[in-house]
């Protein structure tokens, strides 16, 4: 593929994850959120582990996770406005801390008062910071070059399949040397830590988000935005089938270990997927490019309603996780391109809202699917689902590739725009980016 970015780096040489890593800050700033992330990662596991060792019911628990879900969801899009209008470290640090002592709550409060039960969760998950935008924020900041910010998210992309796989073994560790309750607390004081490692550090604390115009929808204002998070509701929901499908899968087979290997061959593949995107530079704009990518999800989607046998459901899981991570970290740089100003970490936030939104959607339509209609049934719903998102990006296509302020000028001056530029309040010219800038 020939080089050239998607905003254009021009002739500039490739670049690799190697040279993201090597940036200043930039290796920090990726383990401090994914270390921060851990209590939203495995939040839900760990809260459904512990209400079962306090007695509790799987609908008690079930209700427990989909509460601390559903806060999560409220109050990522809150918080991304608060950093946006605050700063990172004003807002992360409290906010993680806050999250925390929900935690502790329940843990020392137990599931006797359901009320107090539910107060934690809800306090945890509303709380929860986020983290994942603001580190989006800080890459054009600390990479300075498009092509390497670009790299940057695939290198998010492929991190958070990482971390969705060693999270939940963290908590099975610390499960078996200790308690569930011990588990709830070890992965909040991680969290902070994460979020102090974060929020100490000079990016972080220089950050400013661009002088953004006052409005009540703030990221929400955008057309391009809706049509992505409308797009990236339906592969959450697709996701989030595939959760309850697979359990009915390997019930099916009588192996409860199955459902596992499922899981761990769709992040194996999106792990592959996301390795082999950002390890090229793509010519032309990111919007056509994710709607071939979700085109590629989709396909990957529909064989898995087959149901065949162990290995080759497992071959086709792969395949249907190739296109997840490259589908993610290709909205990452849409969602840059087409965030009102000084609304990024909100944005990148919303982008969190309705991802989990869709996954929550998923597992709750996919149960009275597989109890009606049978497990070939239940992977219909990805099928369908992707299938809706790639429709979503289709009839929303003219806001996409509607030019942004500034671009259609440069279109007119020179041709085809190789080069976005946007001045910052302080007079100095930035290529390409929308998203943060250093005080």
């Amino acid at each position: 593929m020939a080089t050239g970015g998607t905003g254009g780096d021009g002739g500039a040489p490739a670049v690799g994850y190697a040279d993201v890593l090597r940036a200043p800050f930039a290796a920090r700033l990726l383990t401090g959120t994914l270390v921060g992330r851990l209590p939203h990662v495995t939040g839900p596991v760990a809260i459904v582990l512990f209400t079962r060792a306090e007695g509790g019911s799987y609908s008690l628990a079930g209700g427990l996770a989909a509460a601390y879900g559903l806060a999560t969801a409220v109050g990522q899009p809150l918080l991304g406005r608060a950093v946006d209008l605050k700063g990172q470290p004003r807002v992360q640090l409290p906010a993680a801390v806050v999250s925390a002592l929900g935690m502790v709550l329940l843990a020392f409060a137990g599931i006797g008062t359901l009320p107090v039960a539910y107060a934690a969760v809800v306090v945890a998950g509303l709380f929860t910071p986020p983290l994942e935008g603001g580190l989006r924020a800080l890459w054009p900041s600390v990479l300075g070059r498009e092509a390497l910010v670009h790299r940057a998210y695939a290198l998010d992309a492929i991190a958070q399949e990482v971390m969705f796989t060693v999270g939940p073994l963290l908590i099975t560790v610390v499960v078996a040397i200790g308690s569930e309750a011990a588990a709830l607390l070890v992965i909040n004081v991680l969290g902070i830590l994460g979020a102090l490692a974060v929020v100490a550090s000079e990016p972080s604390r220089t950050w400013r988000s661009a002088p953004r115009e006052a409005h009540w929808l703030g990221a929400l204002r955008s057309p391009a935005l809706l049509v992505v998070f409308a797009a990236f509701l339906f592969v959450g929901i697709a996701l989030g089938s595939i959760t309850v499908a697979g359990v009915a899968y390997a019930e099916d087979h009588g192996r409860d270990a199955i459902y596992g290997w499922l899981l761990a061959a769709l992040s194996f593949g999106a792990l592959v997927g996301g390795a082999v995107y950002g390890a090229r530079q793509w010519a032309g704009a990111p919007e056509p490019r994710l709607q071939v990518i979700v085109a590629g999800l989709t396909l990957g989607y529909l064989p898995l309603a087959l149901t065949p046998g162990v290995v080759p459901m497992l071959l086709l899981a792969t395949v249907s996780g190739l296109c997840l991570a490259p589908a993610l970290a290709c909205s990452f740089i849409v969602i840059d391109r087409h965030a009102p100003r000084g609304t990024v970490t909100e944005a990148f936030s919303w982008l969190v809202t309705t991802f989990g939104a869709g996954a929550a959607v998923g597992t709750a339509v996919t149960g009275p699917v597989v109890e009606g209609a049978g497990t070939s049934w239940g992977f219909v719903v990805p099928g369908a689902a992707g299938f809706a998102a790639l429709l979503a990006l289709t009839v929303g296509r003219r806001p996409l590739v509607r030019p942004r302020r500034g671009e259609d000028v440069a279109a007119r001056k020179t041709g085809p725009v190789v080069e976005r530029v946007e001045i910052d309040r302080n007079g100095a010219p930035e290529p390409g980016f929308s998203s943060g800038r250093e005080a």
